[in-house]
């Protein structure tokens, strides 16, 4: 398999990325919704911003793809409107950089579960730094700081990883993806471990 990106897999991950971004707006009016509910439950449902990046490299698996995923579909979002404005974008890229650097520490060789959760989880970090640095959660008190990251690396871990992965393996059994690469066996194993 080639490690470089061709103009197919651009193009599929910025579709995958476009349906995505399209998601995320619609996600965002459902994190307000929830907010009030109070104990920081919104940042259980964070980890949907995170979700395209593992999603388009669970299917392309090549370097670069997670980045790609991120900005475009945050790209997507912004073009449809975001509440979040123009800071979509720079989330985008931050959350799109921290999840290619957890793949790339296992060089792009590994697909499966724990892959993608730390991806997400990296994502979910990059994303903390943001808020802190846009001043969101720097007056929090330690134990409500707590509370809140600790629902965001969980939600992080439910949507990037077990609900990415058992989205692709649906999108496998189809025989979808075998459009973008053919399936084998240890492709299956990869996602059931």
């Amino acid at each position: 398999m080639s490690r470089g990106l061709k103009l197919t897999d651009i193009l599929v991950t910025i579709v995958i990325s476009i349906g995505f971004g399209i998601l995320y707006k619609i996600w965002g009016p459902l994190y307000y919704a929830v907010k009030p509910l109070g104990l920081h439950i919104d940042q259980l449902i964070y980890g949907m911003w995170f979700m395209a990046a593992t999603v388009a490299f669970l299917i392309i698996r090549k370097p670069g793809v997670a980045l790609l995923a991120e900005i475009a579909a945050s790209s997507g979002e912004f073009l449809m409107g975001s509440e979040f404005g123009l800071e979509v974008l720079l989330y985008g890229v931050v959350q799109g950089l921290f999840a290619e650097g957890a793949i790339a520490a296992f060089r792009y060789k590994r697909f499966d579960l724990v892959v993608v959760s730390l991806a997400g989880i990296s994502s979910c970090v990059g994303s903390l730094i943001m808020d802190f640095y846009k001043g969101y959660i720097g007056d929090l008190t330690t134990w409500n700081l707590t509370l809140f990251i600790a629902l965001r690396i969980i939600g992080s871990i439910l949507f990037t990883g077990l609900f990415a992965v058992s989205l692709v393996k649906a999108l496998e059994a189809t025989g979808v993806t075998k459009l973008v690469r053919p399936s084998s066996k240890e492709d299956y194993e990869a996602l059931n471990q």
